[in-house]
């Protein structure tokens, strides 16, 4: 008997455990990074980093001067006191240099406590969202991703976006509650 005749013998023989099937894996269009803001009536501006770039606290700062004008349009030429900015923990975002920009720009910032996902809405509201809409969906190149993203985020009505605020809100008061513990 040949060694492989011996294999076969000893694993049932081929019929009984065929072989592997390789399958064909499509090329990934690749991955970009999008920093999304939003307020209770929707999104205000969508960001996508050049690839091979970084989020610095210099790129970030470019964005939320582009936000203020967004936000003078929105209101008219005049943004009211009192705009209430959050974002995560990201170093751009904790940067010194960051921190004077929001000030520049008349923002308040609120604190993000850190690993608490539960107070980040687009993680725990728009992202999810995004996600099972694109889910299982291919996409040969950034173009037809990016445009599948904002045919889905255009044709959300505002109370989508109000309700991921009014979650955070109660996520928050949850939290509080609970002095700080991590909340599901």
């Amino acid at each position: 008997m040949t060694r492989r005749q011996n294999n076969n013998q000893w694993s049932g023989g081929i019929a009984a455990h065929p072989a592997p099937q390789k399958i064909r894996v499509q090329k990934s269009a690749g991955k970009f990074l999008v920093s999304f803001f939003w307020d209770q009536d929707g999104l205000l501006l969508m960001d996508y980093l050049p690839k091979g770039q970084t989020i610095n606290a210099e790129y970030y700062s470019s964005l939320l001067v582009q936000l203020k004008d967004i936000l003078k349009e929105k209101h008219r030429g005049r943004v009211t006191k009192g705009v209430l900015f959050l974002h995560d923990n990201n170093p751009a975002h904790r940067a010194l240099a960051t921190q004077k920009n929001l000030a520049s720009l008349g923002f308040q910032y609120l604190d993000h406590l850190p690993y608490s996902p539960d107070l980040a809405p687009s993680d725990h509201h728009l992202f999810p969202r995004l996600k099972k809409q694109l889910k299982g969906r291919h996409f040969s190149s950034d173009p037809e991703v990016i445009a599948a993203e904002e045919t889905w985020l255009d044709g959300q009505y505002s109370d989508f976006f109000l309700s991921g605020l009014q979650k955070l809100e109660q996520q928050a008061k949850k939290c509080i509650e609970l002095r700080g513990e991590y909340v599901k």
